[in-house]
């Protein structure tokens, strides 16, 4: 079974916090810090996935991820591409897919695919976490 917790984008002091307990209407939470504990209002909320990379690092919502995958089209053909960690529809999803392959996979244009992890043959040695869209959302952009 999957481990759900959160983590949390402090948008005033531009950091993540591990989320200790939300409150009733889910617009603050409290957090754990060397201090002790202290509250944030209205957080921006990323979920695990559940994933760890190759380094053993877990993958949350937003997350930049370096990929290696192997497709098949008569050929092994290996592609490594940066993506982000979103969530649609019930699915962590892989988004912003900078792919020849992945772009043709999910029908979107200019190879901006998007694709859920599931839909994939995730295996931890071919993921690492680089960044999030938070702190590094130019590593998104520049790929």
């Amino acid at each position: 079974m999957r481990e759900i917790k959160f983590r949390a984008w402090d948008k005033k002091h531009n950091h993540f916090f591990e989320v200790k307990e939300l409150g009733k209407d889910g617009s603050n939470c409290w957090a754990s810090s060397k201090r002790g504990g202290y509250r944030h209002w209205n957080p921006i909320f990323v979920q695990y996935t559940g994933l760890k990379d190759m380094n053993g690092r877990e993958i949350y919502e937003g997350d930049i991820i370096h990929c290696v995958h192997w497709f098949f089209d008569g050929n092994e053909i290996e592609e490594r591409f940066t993506a982000s960690v979103g969530f649609r529809d019930g699915s962590f999803t892989l988004e912003n897919i900078n792919s020849r392959y992945y772009s043709d996979y999910t029908g979107e244009e200019n190879m901006k695919g998007i694709c859920r992890i599931g839909d994939i043959n995730y295996c931890e040695e071919d993921y690492e976490v680089i960044g999030n869209i938070y702190e590094d959302p130019g590593l998104i952009e520049s790929k």
